[in-house]
């Protein structure tokens, strides 16, 4: 079948195509590089005859989005937090939007009413009248009438399908991503742009490596063995073991993940990483969304190798648990002596700052408790320098006040710093405490020490060389 025609019926420019959103309406932008382009610049345009819309998007890239930079019109909300959403709480208002990530596609599916998102949501007249819209980037039409939503799979196939509009910005430099619920078709689509060849992909910068970011990594390696499955999570470190790996003798590993990046690229190029032991989509590397370079994109580009899954498969603790030998590798930012982890959040001048997200980080660490041999690692410098120019712990006695626990004390597996890894299931919280210290930095280490003894959870008889 020719779906030429009705392609140029549902043609149409962003000006023309975000005319349908009204005051009230929700507007799902989509996720990572599938963020809209030219029909946010549209939309914003629209800011004086608009009021309370909200705005959701996940993992806000570049270009900066001009719906936040009008926060009394649009109040713009993200699933995730991202540095440039980081930079937007000075340009506008952008919210946290706090999720189960692998509950995702459920939100969409199953959330009523549909003013349950919107400004509109505890107003019994206005709520009825509230419209969800999603607008979304994707690749060009096939022969089949469907248009790929590229390297972002993650919960877009239920946005779309749970959408009273749809909107679609066709951006030819998105590569067809090969998987499962990733794409749309035409039939389903009510407005068709077409973006200027001129935009581009985002492609964060090159992580540079420090000498303690390699001493962390030294040390998960050595509980990477033949025929595991990996997941690394966003940072310099998780990318950091994969690129060591890719240059070990290790083989026959699996790739299962919620952020393909490029460190599965240079392992399965290698020929590190093939999937041939995995329990489930055996040969293949299974992801939700991916962030990295123009080679990667190149990369992905029908390449059979992968699998695109919708996040509630691949963030899935059940599935996750199905996989032998699973090693999943994240970052964080602080951890208390009762191994609380945040991964997320700073209190900067007494204010509770957001600074990345939840993501699926519990995902995973969940998911790799259920995995036969399975283990976890969360890692983190053993300090870092604050604005004033002073060193600080990243081991501390009790999160501040305003912290959010991003992973809970009784899910921690291991916790990496240079200084060694340490394994926490099961432990008695004297014994954390102790582990935990041993891994500080040496000029924290008595203070901790101290601080321990006060909360009553450090054992007198304890040595910390």
């Amino acid at each position: 079948m020719n779906y030429s025609g009705e392609y140029s019926q549902k043609l149409t420019n962003a000006h023309k195509a975000v005319k349908v959103i009204d005051s009230g309406d929700v507007v799902d932008y989509g996720s990572f590089n599938g963020k809209p382009v030219e029909c946010d610049r549209a939309l914003s345009l629209r800011a004086d005859e608009l009021h309370d819309v909200s705005v959701y998007a996940t993992v806000t890239v570049p270009p900066v989005p001009e719906v936040a930079r009008r926060p009394d019109i649009f109040t713009y909300s993200d699933w995730h937090w991202t540095k440039l959403t980081r930079l937007l709480q000075f340009q506008g208002k952008p919210f946290y939007s706090p999720v189960l990530y692998q509950r995702a596609p459920h939100y969409h599916r199953h959330s009523r009413p549909k003013s349950y998102r919107s400004t509109y949501y505890d107003n019994p007249e206005k709520g009825p009248g509230v419209k969800v819209v999603a607008i979304l980037q994707t690749g060009p039409m096939d022969e089949y009438g469907f248009f790929n939503f590229g390297p972002q799979c993650s919960h877009t196939c239920a946005c779309v399908g749970t959408a009273d509009i749809v909107i679609v910005e066709v951006n030819r430099n998105q590569p067809r991503c090969l998987g499962v619920e990733n794409a749309v078709h035409i039939s389903d689509i009510d407005h068709i742009v077409e973006a200027p060849e001129s935009q581009r992909l985002f492609s964060p910068p090159p992580a540079v490596h420090s000498d303690v970011d390699r001493r962390i990594a030294g040390h998960i390696m050595q509980y990477i063995h033949n025929g595991c499955c990996l997941q690394l999570g966003i940072g310099s470190l998780p990318n950091l073991v994969g690129e060591m790996i890719a240059e070990s003798d290790l083989r026959d590993l699996g790739g299962h993940t919620e952020m393909f990046v490029d460190a599965f690229v240079k392992m399965i190029e290698s020929g590190k990483m093939n999937g041939r032991k995995k329990n489930i989509d055996h040969n293949l590397c299974a992801y939700t969304f991916a962030l990295g370079s123009e080679h990667m994109y190149n990369f992905m580009n029908d390449n059979q190798g992968l699998i695109a899954y919708p996040v509630d498969y691949t963030n899935s603790d059940e599935v996750i648990g199905q996989i032998d030998n699973f090693v999943s590798i994240n970052n964080a930012l602080q951890i208390d002596l009762f191994t609380q982890v945040n991964a997320e959040s700073m209190v900067i001048d007494g204010r509770p700052q957001q600074i990345s997200g939840n993501g699926g980080m519990l995902d995973f660490v969940m998911g790799s408790h259920k995995s036969h041999r399975g283990r976890s690692f969360i890692c983190f410098s053993s300090t870092y320098t604050d604005k004033d120019g002073r060193v600080q712990s990243r081991i501390v006695p009790t999160l501040e006040p305003g912290t959010i626990v991003t992973v809970p004390r009784q899910a921690v597996d291991f916790i990496v710093t240079e200084y060694g890894a340490v394994r926490m299931a099961a432990c008695s919280t004297w014994m954390r405490a102790e582990k935990l210290i041993g891994i500080a930095h040496p000029d924290f280490r008595d203070g901790l020490v101290k601080e321990a003894e006060k909360m009553g959870i450090w054992r007198r008889t304890n040595k910390i060389s």
